[in-house]
């Protein structure tokens, strides 16, 4: 497991708790910054001395927060997202490849994101990049197929944890928010570590390079209609512009035409 410690200026984050996981049996912790070589080949390390094999890396750290573009302290923020959500993938990919190669093979999962696939308001700097996180994957899926480690990403959208609490808590926003999502609710925290166990297990053993989006449907509106919440009344219609459309102009021969 890894946890990254970076912070970005301004933002308070409540302590980082291992304590408990350390009664977890099978279970091992490290605290570090996951933008350092150094936190990701010690990570990896203290795999193979606890289980004596890697199979499975899951890079699941990430970071968010930059302020509007032209604010002051924006391309300080922008360089810590992308330490931790770019830089901290490609090094994590790097450091659990000899391990996954030594043991005949394997898989790494990024933690992507639905914010990857296009862009929102406001966050500029994370949706650069997780979408640059999203193109590290399928280039580096490419160069570590042949050697039997498959390289996949999932995008999660809304989810139940403790970073979105304080945006579910606030009714009107959340409210928004779920509307736009076509199964009507956020995830549960288990609903996306199933889609990682699934890229990880011999189940996916024919997928590399893929992104596998986990939105409740979120993503596949292209965001001019909200979608239904109910069964459409009897009779009604699809929607029909009613503007008329604008006449196209003829087209004049060439030989007529005056610059």
């Amino acid at each position: 497991m890894q946890f990254d410690d970076r912070r970005l200026p301004g933002q308070h984050q409540p302590p980082v708790r291992l304590a408990g996981l350390s009664d977890v049996d099978g279970v091992v912790t490290l605290l570090g910054d996951v933008a350092e070589a150094r936190t990701n080949q010690e990570m990896v390390a203290l795999a193979l001395v606890e289980y004596g094999r890697l199979d499975v890396a899951v890079l699941n750290a990430g970071a968010g927060g930059a302020p509007p573009l032209e604010d002051e302290g924006a391309i300080a923020a922008l360089d810590a997202i992308h330490a931790v959500n770019v830089r901290g993938a490609a090094l994590g990919i790097r450091a659990a490849a000899p391990a996954l190669r030594a043991a005949g093979g394997g898989a790494v999962v990024v933690t992507a994101s639905v914010a990857a696939l296009r862009g929102d308001p406001y966050t500029w700097a994370y949706n650069t990049t997780k979408a640059a996180a999203v193109n590290l994957v399928r280039s580096a899926a490419l160069d570590y197929a042949y050697q039997g480690i498959r390289i996949n990403a999932i995008a999660p959208g809304l989810t139940l944890t403790a970073r979105t609490a304080a945006v579910h808590e606030d009714a009107e926003r959340a409210g928004e928010l779920t509307r736009r999502i076509p199964l009507g609710r956020w995830a549960e925290p288990h609903e996306q570590a199933e889609v990682i166990w699934f890229l990880a297990s011999p189940a996916a053993s024919y997928i590399t390079g893929e992104v596998l989006v986990s939105d409740g449907g979120l993503s596949a509106s292209n965001g001019v209609f909200l979608p239904p919440s109910a069964d459409p009344p009897a009779g009604a219609q699809s929607f029909q512009p009613t503007t008329p459309p604008r006449p196209v102009p003829p087209i004049v021969p060439s030989s007529s035409r005056r610059i």
